[in-house]
């Protein structure tokens, strides 16, 4: 395992299945934590997970939807665990619905929180590691940005923004040593896939469906991301930027 002793990352979504599972590997690895997520109670059991077995974390509630309020918690972030050196954009949310029933107010919602809060909180975090000319940024995408998923029109459209962001600005930055890469998780066992089935109906044959489609024969699990994570984030990958890579179990076998 790398060693992110002494460094400062911070997790989006980061009290969910996949961010907690990411949140819970940095800091075994040494790192200080800031785990982000709208749900404080859900961010706060994080940290006491992490604190229980002797790692560093802060619970940070809060709406990535808000420009403001999201500039104003990097800087307190910065102030109580120094700055930061690793982001993971992890948030996200999706219910199943075919794109003509759907409009535009949930259009908004699944922007607002799938590409809108990626923006919102890469812009100041980002600012502060051009200024120190080092960091890394790591977005957790979808499988839907990259082959498409039925029901999942307006998701897969915003991360496949998350994708074409990163690789822009793994351009603009690359001087500066900042690095710009992006993990796409494949069907894995989540709440936010709990809900998605559940909204498609038939949730049980659903998963099987699900699990006959994936080579390896199973769901992912949220501990499958970390270590494709904590990679791009690591000294290891310093001369890596740009890329997408898929943890699915072999459901997507995209060039």
């Amino acid at each position: 395992m790398a060693d992110f002793t002494g460094k400062t990352v911070v997790v989006t979504g980061g009290g969910g299945g996949i961010g907690s599972a990411i949140c819970r590997r940095f800091a075994e690895a040494g790192a200080k934590v800031a785990v982000v997520d709208l749900n404080e109670a859900a961010a706060c059991a994080v940290v006491d997970t992490i604190e229980a077995t002797g790692g560093a974390a802060k619970a940070v509630q809060l709406d990535l939807t808000d420009f403001g309020a999201t500039g104003a918690a990097i800087e307190a972030i910065e102030t109580d665990l120094g700055p930061i050196d690793v982001l993971v954009n992890n948030v996200g949310w999706d219910v199943f619905t075919p794109f003509l029933k759907s409009g535009p107010e949930f259009w908004e919602k699944i922007i607002g929180i799938n590409l809108r809060a990626v923006l919102n909180i890469t812009h100041p975090v980002l600012t502060r590691m051009a200024e120190r000319n080092s960091g890394r940024i790591v977005s957790i995408a979808s499988d839907a940005a990259r082959v498409g998923s039925s029901g999942e029109s307006v998701y897969a459209a915003c991360k496949a923004g998350v994708i074409a962001l990163s690789k822009t600005l793994a351009r603009e930055h690359a001087r500066q040593g900042i690095t710009f890469n992006v993990v796409c998780p494949g069907v894995t066992e989540t709440g936010m896939l709990e809900n998605f089935m559940e909204a498609a109906g038939d949730k049980e044959k659903l998963r099987v469906a699900f699990q006959r489609a994936v080579p390896m024969g199973r769901l992912g699990q949220p501990d499958d991301l970390p270590g494709a994570v904590l990679f791009f984030a690591s000294d290891d990958a310093a001369f890596i930027t740009g890329q997408v890579i898929s943890v699915s179990g072999g459901l997507t076998m995209h060039g």
